[in-house]
């Protein structure tokens, strides 16, 4: 984040309070944060908050293009202040770590769907899936017939993806 959190928050129309100047900057301190890290941050910095006034501030932000929500399958919600650009992301199916890649091709959407279907497409939204460094150094990799499975914490089922994708928003 290169602008002050609180001049950016009031070019943005939004009010400038302790609790949002603190979730800037710990978005900002650590890129692909979940809203628990964000949380653990900011009670760091200003004592107590709650996890629901940190989820609310995400939410702003992220509304006001301040800051980008990923949401990897089988994995919560993170937070990057990367915005502007259409980038991708890098994901460790072993470790869950997630780190930034810049477009696959060209400028944004920088990859054509084989039919728009009317819409007017403006962003591709890319994750790539594999081992990080750290993991192919502690693991040799397993043939492609028998691939190594997610991490528990990324790993989910065809029937339980099926059944949340079916819940109704809250």
């Amino acid at each position: 984040m290169a602008a002050d959190p609180a001049d950016l928050l009031r070019q943005h129309g939004i009010q400038v309070t302790a609790q949002r100047i603190a979730v800037l900057r710990a978005v900002s301190a650590q890129p692909h944060v979940t809203a628990d890290g964000v949380a653990e941050a900011v009670r760091g910095e200003i004592g107590a908050i709650s996890l629901q006034s940190v989820y609310d501030a995400l939410s702003l932000l992220a509304t006001e293009g301040l800051i980008r929500r990923i949401q990897p399958a089988g994995s919560p919600a993170r937070f990057e202040d990367r915005v502007g650009d259409n980038h991708h992301h890098l994901i460790c199916r072993i470790c869950g770590r997630v780190v930034d890649v810049d477009c696959a091709v060209g400028s944004a959407p920088c990859l054509a769907a084989s039919s728009d279907e009317g819409y007017e497409i403006d962003e591709a939204e890319v994750a790539y899936w594999g081992r990080c460094p750290d993991c192919v150094a502690r693991r040799p990799a397993r043939s492609r017939s028998n691939p190594r499975p997610r991490s528990h914490a990324l790993k989910t089922s065809r029937s339980h993806r099926r059944a949340v994708s079916l819940r109704p928003k809250r």
